[in-house]
């Protein structure tokens, strides 16, 4: 396998540019006219750490590698653009074997109308795909950082929770799947799998007038705290009000973990969490416009820290997911 030959096969592939493209893949670099405001995030995946090549096609690994960065672009309300794509490719990873995995995120591009306009090819010791992505707005009021919410909001979650930790405990302990229906087993699978960005979501919920929003990459526990860090607040969560996904509850009981602590500290739901003003909130409505039901879960307090209250009184540990620890 040849680089340049293989280059060139996936350039067949690419779909035509975008409509910001001027130059695009085959150039020193792209040239893009994105008028207005502009969003961009870089997201990496590494097999060992975010992906066992055991259990994912690769397919399935390139659809993932841009979901997830597209997720990023979807907690600041933007409308999707440009991906540019750095692999590494390990030696036993062939031609037809990289055209897969080129075909699993060219797939999910064409979904979301992300143009891949670049990117690199090497030889490295594990698969490694580095994505950079560039998301658009007309104006900067249109983006929503993480910094903004006050005191009184509602938060508000998009989908289901729990999901992503479900399915990567029936990938790594088949067994499981006996606590569930099959139909429930391939669904929490495919969300650990095949993540869906909240694109969509994200800019309804920017039009509605989020103040904050973030990604729930790290878990709900981990990231309410980011978004409490950055605006200076507190959040209150009702743990009774967190939309499970379906087979969860059984799962978890079947593997030993506590429902509820997996659904907040298990990661990669790649849901959104916002906060939103709450006099005249419309979740029926908001809904509507995302193509996704939203739950709300809690409210902003002054102060700082997550608090997630248990019935009782008792509270939750807001853990999340730490690469480092």
């Amino acid at each position: 396998m040849g680089e340049f030959e293989l280059l060139a096969k996936v350039r067949e592939r690419l779909a035509a540019p975008g409509p910001r493209i001027v130059l695009g893949s085959g150039d020193d670099a792209a040239v893009t006219v994105p008028g207005g405001v502009t969003a961009t995030s870089v997201d990496a995946l590494v097999e060992g750490v975010h992906f066992d090549r055991a259990s994912a096609t690769l397919a399935q690994i390139g659809h993932k590698a841009l979901a997830t960065a597209l997720s990023d672009l979807a907690a600041m309300g933007a409308e999707p653009g440009e991906a540019y794509v750095a692999l590494g490719v390990p030696p036993a990873l062939g031609e037809s074997e990289c055209l897969e995995l080129v075909d699993g995120i060219l797939a999910l591009a064409a979904a979301t109308g992300t143009t891949l306009a670049g990117g690199d090819l090497t030889r490295a010791p594990v698969l490694t795909l580095a994505v950079t992505v560039v998301g658009h707005a007309e104006t900067p009021a249109q983006l929503v950082g993480r910094g903004g919410a006050v005191p009184g909001d509602a938060l508000v979650v998009t989908g289901e929770l729990g999901g992503a930790a479900a399915g990567l405990l029936l990938l790594e302990q088949p067994a499981l799947a006996a606590a569930v229906s099959p139909a429930s087993a391939e669904r929490l699978r495919q969300r650990q799998l095949q993540p869906l960005p909240r694109l969509a979501a994200g800019r309804a919920l920017a039009a509605a007038g989020a103040r904050a929003l973030i990604d729930l990459s790290d878990g709900l526990g981990g990231d309410a705290g980011h978004l409490a860090t950055a605006s200076a607040v507190g959040l209150r969560i009702d743990a009774a009000a967190l939309p499970l996904a379906d087979g969860l509850a059984e799962l978890a009981v079947a593997a030993g973990q506590e429902p509820l602590q997996l659904a907040v500290s298990g990661g990669e739901d790649y849901e959104l969490l916002a906060a939103l003003p709450a006099q005249g909130l419309d979740l029926v409505r908001l809904g509507e416009a995302a193509g996704i039901g939203m739950t709300r879960i809690g409210e902003v307090v002054a102060g700082e820290g997550v608090e997630i209250r248990l019935p009782g009184g008792r509270t939750l540990e807001p853990a999340g997911f730490d690469h480092l620890a």
